[in-house]
């Protein structure tokens, strides 16, 4: 599976965005995805997951309340929508198939998100 991520871009705090990942090749329906994210000097960490039996969805503690992550089998795509948006959640955003919240697959180009205070 290869995927593209898209959606990035400049936020004020308090604001929303929507990240985008389309995905080509491969099953896809039957993988589960998820969506990581790595700030400057830092490791790259998990975010969200959403399994592909039933859609359950799953979200690290930093962002749970505020991120919703949700994917279109149809279109191949997985979405996360990120709502009040915090300066430290900048960061260069991923998607990934997954087993639970480790990556198995290679890194697409990812999308920067950047959330100025």
């Amino acid at each position: 599976v290869q995927l593209v991520e898209s959606g990035g871009g400049l936020v004020q705090a308090g604001g929303s965005l929507v990240l985008s990942c389309a995905a080509s090749g491969g099953a896809f329906r039957f993988d589960d995805m998820g969506w990581f994210r790595q700030a400057a000097g830092k490791e790259r960490e998990f975010v969200a997951g959403v399994r592909w039996t039933g859609g359950s969805t799953y979200y690290a503690d930093s962002v749970k309340g505020r991120f919703t992550i949700s994917r279109d089998n149809a279109k191949k795509t997985v979405n996360l929508q990120m709502n009040n948006l915090k300066p430290d959640d900048t960061a260069v955003y991923y998607c990934n198939r997954v087993i639970q919240s480790s990556p198995i697959g290679p890194w697409g180009q990812g999308t920067q998100v950047t959330v100025s205070s």
